[in-house]
């Protein structure tokens, strides 16, 4: 077996020649901000705008620091701009059922000049209303009207009188009405004369008086009707007059609006109210002045005003709860009680999105008490119907309005992580009727000379837009090299803009301190570093405790038993690594392999997988047919928090084999990769990071032969190194061993020839397999005559006295 050569330094990093950019600055480049290597994610936007079939709206899968807010609104505002702009949706009273207010769906501005123009109507209403009735011609008319009623009952009594007479029968007016008694000449006789009377002479007036009674009786019977006909009148008047006072204002509306239906219908229906209301408007003016809120119910709530919308509209709704999402219907306090009417009715972001797109965050969609829920049901019915979290749950009694639900037609794009689409779409039986089409954002693409020219230009794009300097031509290759570094790839570039604006900005501040008219390389390069110096204090704390001795970590000797492992650790924008030491314990035993951070529940699922993973590999190796007579033990030393990950797994098991074999191993060396049950070296993440961080404790201590780091021979495409590694690789200081099997890491950790079994499965003694397998023979044999001598002392059997 060979030995595995040190990586060269070529292969730590990829850098960009700035040879590749023709262009002095970004300033020369002009570019509409396209994204690069998003075709899919383009082309499922655009099929998921473009089909118009109901449930295809669109989840935008997209990690944050991608800037997806933005990316999602300026795709959709390209898409918007060619589309119709949505009517003006407006709720007027409805008449004749005051508790449903209804819908006006008007052409896109014409919500706006109709609400100022019923305003305008309440206001003439206002003031022409009671100055018609105060009019000289009201007046007048309704003189004639009613001394028409006098002089018609005057002239029906004055008939009476003169039939009363020719019957010689007087009428006598009462406080109570009419009466008639007998007369003879000039005098009225009273009972005692009348009964005195002839019989012949009484009997005549008697029937006279009858006949006197009988006509008075129809005439006064007519009296009601005549009233009643007279205030029909006067109705008719009062109406005429209203009309008059409103009429040719409405007509005015009619002419202007002439051919718009759902107007007409409304100043038709105005026009009615006026007219059947006359009485309730004049017993307000008798009691005082018109009140304003009389009137209120002409006006218009223009719930969303398209009038200065260009094209279709894109909403987005950054707090999505169900008032915000669906509308909502206010109240305010009249006299200790909560009222409402359709005016105070408001409307959510489905009312401003009607007709477009509306974008929602997930995640905090479905935070929201019901949101999620109402969302759906709207989407399922087409229709937005506005509900009160109130009502829903019968947490309040009060009186409230159920204005007629608007019909729905918009694209709901919801843009959130891939594991909550994943969720919905397993847990959610409804999420996949309703979004069916899937635009998944990539996180990084492809290296190509086409691609850096595209992403050069996408770069001086973002700095145009955040108003910032211009890059030259090694601005853009640093950045293009952090970008790879973002990546962890060395064909690949991160395509998470953020990231990307931030350090646009902080090299813009670095720029603009150095008195530069431009972003170069070395502002980039101070950015980056100052980000880091900001973040770094835990980072060098730990360090710290490393170098002071605090934190056992050794960089040089042998020891066996004992590995450098390397962690990675994340706090958020700031990823370091830190060497951990891994030691093992071997003794006689029944072939198990304690793993103390599991047993302290101090590991994950996967550590614990690992190890199980390594156990069975060391089963294979080296007791094929039967159990080890070995029991070992592994810890993290000096680790008091959780342990997760498979990375350290190579480390564990070469510290395991040393410490079976007693096989010294270098501590010049630390050590990360996951392994198989056959003893491969698989790829692991954060590998930049886990070097960084041995080899600072390496720089800072001093530089000890051979020092270095062993990784996956997997991960060689993600280094992405910072200078100070590569100029130490290039020095011969520090080395790098990319490995593809645990004997090449075992090999460079103990310096010594793994070897390879024979046929029969021995390992040649002066090797590190040799030498586990003569310990393990030798640690059977101790068994085996541990087992002889309990068998014998049970044949014995005990002690008998006689």
């Amino acid at each position: 077996m060979t030995f595995v050569s040190p990586l060269a330094p070529e292969r730590l990093y990829r850098a960009c020649d700035e040879a590749v950019f023709t262009f002095a600055t970004t300033d020369e480049l002009t570019d509409n901000g396209a994204l690069v290597g998003q075709e899919q994610l383009l082309e499922a936007l655009s099929f998921g705008t473009g089909i118009r079939s109901q449930g295809f709206n669109i989840y935008m899968m997209a990690p944050e620091p991608c800037s997806r807010h933005d990316l999602i609104q300026r795709f959709l505002s390209g898409r918007a701009a060619h589309e119709p702009v949505p009517p003006d949706l407006c709720y007027v009273y409805r008449f004749d059922d005051p508790v449903r207010p209804a819908l006006l769906s008007l052409p896109a501005g014409v919500g706006r000049r109709f609400r100022a123009s019923l305003e305008k109507l309440v206001e003439e209403l206002l003031t022409s209303i009671p100055a018609v009735f105060e009019t000289e011609e009201y007046r007048t008319r309704l003189e004639e009207l009613n001394q028409q009623l006098a002089e018609r009952q005057a002239a029906a009594l004055a008939e009476i009188k003169a039939l009363a007479k020719a019957e010689q029968v007087a009428l006598i007016s009462t406080p109570t009405g009419f009466t008639l008694a007998p007369r003879k000449g000039e005098d009225v006789l009273d009972a005692r004369a009348f009964r005195q009377l002839p019989e012949a002479e009484r009997s005549a007036l008697e029937q006279a008086i009858a006949r006197v009674e009988s006509r008075l009786q129809e005439v006064l019977q007519q009296f009601p009707h005549w009233r009643r006909e007279t205030q029909l009148h006067i109705q008719w008047l009062n109406e005429e007059m209203v009309m008059f006072a409103g009429g040719n204002a409405i007509d005015e509306l009619r002419r202007e609006y002439g051919g718009c239906d759902p107007v007409i219908r409304h100043l038709e229906a105005i026009q009615q109210d006026l007219s059947g209301n006359v009485n309730l408007l004049l017993g307000h003016m008798r009691e005082g002045e018109l009140p304003a809120q009389l009137l209120a119910r002409y006006q218009l709530n223009l719930l969303v005003d398209n009038a200065d919308t260009s094209g279709a509209p894109v909403i987005y709704e950054d707090w999505p709860n169900l008032a915000r999402l669906l509308g909502r219907v206010e109240h305010h306090v009249q006299q200790g009680a909560l009222v409402t009417d359709f005016t105070l009715i408001r409307a959510g972001a489905l009312h401003r999105a009607n007709g477009g797109y509306l974008i929602l965050d997930v995640r905090k969609l479905v935070q929201q008490p019901m949101a999620w829920e109402v969302l759906k049901r709207a989407l399922f019915a087409r229709e937005i119907r506005i509900e009160s979290l109130e009502r829903f749950y019968s947490l309040a009694s009060t009186i409230s309005l159920e204005p007629e639900p608007v019909g729905m037609d918009l694209k709901v794009v919801l843009i959130g992580d891939r594991q909550l689409y994943y969720l919905l779409a397993a847990y959610d039986p409804d999420f996949g009727k309703l979004f069916k089409v899937q635009a998944d954002y990539n996180d990084d693409i492809e290296v190509s000379s086409e691609n850096l020219q595209r992403y050069a230009r996408f770069i001086g794009w973002l700095a145009r837009r955040q108003d910032l300097r211009p890059l030259t031509r090694d601005g853009v290759a640093r950045l293009i090299e952090h970008s790879g570094r973002l990546a962890e790839d060395q064909q690949r570039l991160s395509a998470l803009t953020q990231q990307l604006t931030d350090i646009l900005h902080e090299a813009n501040y670095w720029a603009e301190h150095g008195s530069r008219t431009s972003i170069d390389a070395a502002a980039v390069e101070q950015a980056l570093d100052a980000a880091r110096a900001r973040a770094s204090r835990i980072h060098r704390r730990m360090e710290e405790s490393v170098l002071r001795g605090s934190k056992f970590i050794d960089t040089d000797g042998t020891v066996v038993g004992q590995v450098n492992a390397l962690t990675v650790l994340d706090l958020g924008n700031y990823r370091f690594g830190q060497p951990a030491r891994i030691s093992a314990t071997a003794r006689l035993g029944s072939g198990a392999v304690l793993d103390i951070e599991r047993e302290a529940k101090l590991s994950g699922a996967i550590h614990a997988k690992a190890m199980l993973i390594l156990s069975r590999f060391l089963s294979h190796r080296y007791a094929p047919e039967g159990p080890m007579a070995v029991s070992a033990s592994l810890a993290f030393e000096q680790s008091y928090g959780m342990i997760e990950g498979d990375s350290a797994s190579v480390a564990e098991c070469c510290a395991l084999i040393s410490a079976i074999g007693r096989v010294p191993l270098r501590q010049a060396l630390a050590v990360t990769g996951s392994i198989n049950q056959f003893g491969q070296v698989q790829p692991i993440g954060g590998v930049n990071e886990k070097i960084e961080g041995f080899f600072d404790i390496c720089r800072a201590r001093g530089f000890a032969p051979e020092q270095g780091v062993i990784i996956p021979g997997a991960n060689q495409d993600n280094l992405m190194l910072n200078r100070e590694v590569r100029r130490a690789v290039a020095e011969g200081r520090f080395r790098i061993y990319a490995v593809a099997h645990l004997d090449e890491a075992l090999a460079l950790l103990s310096g010594m020839v793994v070897g390879e079994a024979d046929p029969q499965g021995n390992y040649p003694a002066d090797t590190v397999n040799g030498l586990v397998q003569q310990r393990l023979q030798a640690l059977a044999e101790v068994q085996r005559r541990q087992k002889a001598a309990e068998q014998e002392d049970g044949a014995k059997g005990p002690d008998k006295e006689v």
